[in-house]
């Protein structure tokens, strides 16, 4: 069943659990986090930042809408950290349900009148829209130009921002980096800084880099309101580690004897993540 992302939050944001967004790479990563999901009975988004759109090419997500057509589950096509408006435009034309345009790096201004010109293309033809505001870190990413130090998001900032722009879904900085952390890097959540935006702005909310975090963090921001996540440093480094192991048997050369085990290797990782998120059974509620 495939949905845009305004339609998809407003379920978890009435029901108080977040929807994973699995970034996928290849048709293969893209089948596996469906099984999963149908397997939960969960919801999902499916995210593609404009590098993996590039290297699956704009052909590839015909078959994934089909896929998620014939989907027993709601699921969302997401364009991941867009930056341009010609990227933004390419995911539409490609069947994409929902963007995001990442303006964050811009001064607020720029930053507000780069997501009123996305909303304004992308609501037309039923698109959704996600914005972020504040910058998240970054450590070891190469699907963001995020920097290394975390910039948190201002509440009332976030409030003028979302009536200002139209967005149908706010990226925060809570104290979250992409990536994978570093051995001497702890992560920390502000959950007060949470809880303040929460109270003052009435669009789903959106946390970016939760790879590596706390579960027990993690659980926290979706008890306090957060109903999206994005996971793909995780689930990758999954996949590929299954596949180091089982390409030691230099004998192996068909996709199909190689990646099997790959794919079962990151849907354990994406099991966690739906149970963590509080998903599990809730595509029953759409």
């Amino acid at each position: 069943m495939l949905m845009n992302m305004k339609k998809l939050l407003a379920v978890a944001n009435e029901n108080n659990f977040a929807v994973p967004a699995f970034n996928i790479s290849d048709y293969n990563m893209f089948n596996g986090i469906m099984e999963a999901s149908e397997e939960k009975n969960a919801p999902v988004i499916i995210a593609i930042h404009p590098d993996e759109l590039s290297h699956i090419t704009p052909e590839m997500v015909k078959g994934i809408v089909e896929r998620v057509h014939n989907s027993s589950v709601p699921a969302v096509i997401h364009l991941d950290h867009g930056g341009t408006f010609g990227q933004v435009i390419t995911a539409i034309r490609a069947g994409f349900t929902s963007v995001m345009i990442d303006a964050s790096s811009q001064p607020y201004e720029g930053n507000v009148a780069t997501c009123q010109k996305v909303c304004e293309a992308a609501h037309a033809v039923d698109v959704s829209v996600e914005g972020e505001l504040g910058t998240i870190g970054n450590t070891d990413s190469v699907e963001t130009t995020a920097p290394d130090e975390i910039l948190y998001t201002d509440p009332m900032q976030a409030k003028d921002f979302i009536e200002k722009t139209g967005i149908d879904c706010l990226a925060i900085a809570i104290g979250t980096c992409h990536g994978i952390y570093p051995k001497d890097k702890k992560p920390e959540l502000r959950i007060d800084i949470l809880d303040e935006i929460k109270k003052v702005v009435d669009v789903p909310l959106v946390l970016h880099g939760g790879s590596s975090n706390k579960d027990s963090e993690i659980a926290k921001s979706v008890e306090h309101g957060v109903n999206k996540i994005n996971i793909s440093s995780d689930i990758k480094a999954a996949y590929y580690e299954k596949m180091r192991e089982v390409l030691q048997d230099a004998s192996l050369r068909e996709p199909n004897q190689i990646q099997p085990p790959c794919v079962e290797a990151m849907k354990k990782v994406a099991f966690d993540k739906i149970e963590l998120f509080q998903a599990s059974g809730k595509a029953s509620l759409y």
